[in-house]
């Protein structure tokens, strides 16, 4: 290790950069145990910035030809040195960054932008139309962007504030369902499972600094292709974490593979943050249902006659009623039960099985006797008994746990029965404890994923949607008891976290927001077709059948206001938990926003407020109106206030008390003591956020930091 530090201070005096990326690495093979998860963690993915206008200075990749196909196009990067206009289009002269001597000229729409791993990137939001039904109720968000850029920004706007993250990554399966700097990586790539481990964990470990270290959950769905790694994963990436895996049925028919089993089902990790942990959950088909008295007669192995002499007598009822009335005296295992006889007019019944079998009661006398006086005992006929059986009622009680939540409010008295005994509902539902294997008819893909989805966009295709009620009985236990939860999904696909989200709202009245990140990729099944028509990425016909236009958006608009992208009411209900006609859509209200790439000239210069207006308002909490423009004093929003200039501070505090919802102040200053005396006078309660003068220190992201 000294001669590798030495000759890391040798590189460091040519190129300080490389002896950094050396100096990590060689500190990633020192950690390396023995056992655990290695892999190479490759280059970094780069970004085409489709969209984004060329500059100087820029980094460029060749466009393909159009009406072909990428294959054998040159992936060098080149550097922009100049722009000129000739003729009716824009040229650009251009450099290879590693022999700045050789040039080239291209037109500028043959070219598109590249970020490498640590460009600095500037970040902003445009907004691509909203949904508003939900009133005052704060906005769910969705962006179109590349899944890494969009969570370093996240990072500004919601660091260690979100409650729950749900993610539906590429499972790796080898037929094209993702790409690595910018190509699908199939069957036969060699370093197929290393580079899905790379791209999985530098997002992860950004998930990491947005989930709330207090208690949160993140939750990631995967098939067999990379759940082992997966897990292992999840353990080196999260060490804090409770990790625990589910096997969910998500295809009850199957689905045939040569040689192997067929598939039925997949795996949930859910890696619990600080407290988080599986709560009882509601058992919602439960609403307003009787609670389930069980038999006082136990049948368990360890309970024959004799084990607890105490709970061995006959109970005494009166057939007419049919009503318990009364218990005997524990009897000696000794004695026969014949020799006992009931009062008149009663029947003993003891707890005998019809196979001749002497068991137990479940309760000792007294405490039978004082559940039967409160109501919660009750004798029923036996269906059938047979001859000379000593059970010719069944006896049932409701449990100690369940009395002292019928005291508590938690169960309620719905009825009393002719024979005095109480009628318990569950109002809310039923507690109950999930389990490991998921088997629900809810969560079939096919049926209320894809099915759904139909009926929300008739004709539009995606691949493998999530079943909606799959994702909400997900996320349920770990945000039942947060009404303003924040949940956010990077691997957004067709938005189903968000559609879930909104319908948990709407069994509780909630106002959790959501999140959803997708980039505008077209499917590969798709491109040929584009590209024998002479499109390609960036041209607006390529673009309209991106994942985020074709299908995110509108199937998020179509959920909302009840009716498909045609005009017409959805066709069909809600099942299950909550059942309502899907054309009655959800009271909530939904952004949709593209991630732009500014200049640093303009955002240096104090030209690019509209830019990340946006991140100050979901920063705020992504309610109300939002201050859109810079002003000169200030300007104050539903939510939060900006002061752009700290001699206005006076008449800026003086406006808050008339905004009671504004829980957040900016302060644009790079003067230290000015912005803490604007902090000493807020009111108590608002929180202060520094916004220096030049953006560019605020919103700098893709610098290399993990």
């Amino acid at each position: 290790m000294s001669r590798l530090s030495s000759l890391l201070r040798q590189v460091e005096k040519k190129d300080s950069q490389l002896a950094v990326d050396l100096a990590r690495e060689v500190e990633a093979l020192s950690q390396r145990r023995q056992f655990g998860l290695n892999f190479e963690r490759h280059t970094p993915e780069t970004v085409e910035l489709y969209g984004r206008p060329i500059r100087k200075g820029d980094k460029v990749r060749f466009l393909a030809v159009r009406g072909e196909s990428s294959k054998g196009l040159d992936e060098r990067l080149w550097k922009v040195v100049s722009t000129t206009r000739r003729g009716g289009e824009r040229v650009a002269r251009l450099v290879p960054p590693e022999h700045a001597a050789e040039s080239v000229e291209r037109a500028v729409e043959d070219l598109v932008v590249v970020a490498e791993f640590r460009d600095p990137i500037y970040p902003g939001l445009v907004s691509m139309g909203k949904v508003e039904r939900g009133r005052n109720k704060p906005f769910h968000t969705v962006l179109n962007a590349e899944n890494f850029h969009a969570l370093q920004a996240l990072l500004y706007t919601h660091e260690g504030k979100v409650d729950a993250i749900y993610i539906d990554p590429p499972y790796n399966t080898g037929a094209k369902d993702w790409k690595y700097n910018n190509d699908y990586v199939d069957a036969d790539d060699a370093y197929r499972h290393s580079k899905w481990l790379a791209f999985m964990e530098r997002r992860l470990k950004l998930a990491e600094r947005l989930l709330n270290p207090a208690d949160s959950v993140l939750i990631v769905t995967i098939d067999e292709k990379e759940y082992l790694r997966l897990g292992m994963l999840l353990e080196q990436t999260l060490p804090e974490a409770s990790i625990q895996m589910v096997s969910a049925t998500v295809n009850p028919k199957g689905a045939s593979r040569p040689r192997s089993f067929a598939r039925v089902d997949e795996f949930i990790y859910f890696a619990m943050i600080g407290n988080a942990q599986v709560p009882e959950i509601r058992d919602l088909g439960t609403v307003g249902k009787p609670v389930r008295w069980p038999y006082l007669r136990r049948s368990d192995s360890g309970s024959f006659r004799g084990t607890r002499p105490r709970q061995f007598y006959p109970v005494f009822v009166d057939p007419g009623t049919p009503k318990v009335v009364g218990v005997g005296e524990p009897i000696e295992p000794h004695v026969a039960i014949e020799s006992i006889n009931a009062p008149d007019g009663l029947v003993a019944v003891w707890p005998i099985r019809d196979d001749g079998v002497e068991m137990e009661w479940g309760l000792t006398g007294p405490s039978l006797m004082k559940a039967a006086g409160s109501g919660f005992v009750r004798a029923t006929p036996a269906r059938a008994t047979r001859e000379g059986s000593f059970q010719p009622f069944v006896i049932s009680y409701l449990t100690a746990p369940s009395i002292k939540k019928v005291t508590a409010g938690e169960f309620s008295v719905a009825d009393t029965r002719p024979d005095g005994s109480k009628v318990v509902v569950a109002p809310r539902g039923k507690p109950t404890r999930l389990r490991t294997v998921w088997q629900e008819t809810s969560h079939s893909a096919g049926d209320y994923g894809t099915k759904l989805l139909n009926a929300l966009l008739p004709g539009r295709r995606f691949p493998f949607p999530k079943s909606l009620y799959a994702v909400e009985d997900a996320l349920r236990p770990f945000v039942q008891d947060k009404p303003d939860a924040l949940v956010v999904d990077f691997f957004a696909g067709s938005a189903t976290t968000a559609h879930a989200v909104m319908r948990l709202n709407r069994q509780d009245e909630g106002r959790r927001r959501s999140v959803s990140v997708t980039n505008n990729e077209v499917s590969s099944d798709e491109q040929k077709g584009l590209r024998d028509r002479g499109l390609r990425p960036g041209d607006r016909e390529w673009e309209t059948l991106g994942i985020c236009e074709h299908i995110t958006q509108p199937r998020i608009t179509a959920a909302v206001v009840g009716r498909t992208p045609d005009g017409d009411p959805i066709d069909g209900d809600y099942k299950f938990v909550d059942e309502f006609p899907m054309a009655d859509g959800f009271e909530e209200n939904v952004e949709f926003f593209k991630m732009s790439y500014e200049a640093p000239r303009a955002v240096a210069h104090h030209r690019s407020f509209e830019a990340i207006a946006p991140l100050l308002w979901l920063k705020a909490g992504g309610q109300g109106h939002r201050i859109e423009a810079a002003a000169d004093d200030f300007a104050v929003a539903d939510a939060y206030g900006v002061l752009f200039d700290p001699d206005y501070s006076g008449a800026f505090l003086a406006a808050l008390p008339d905004a009671s919802g504004v829980r957040m102040a900016f302060v644009v200053t790079d003067d230290d003591r000015a912005f803490q005396m604007v902090c000493a006078e807020l009111p108590a309660g608002i929180e202060t956020v520094r916004l220096y003068s030049s953006y560019l220190t605020n919103f700098t992201i893709n610098t290399g930091r993990e």
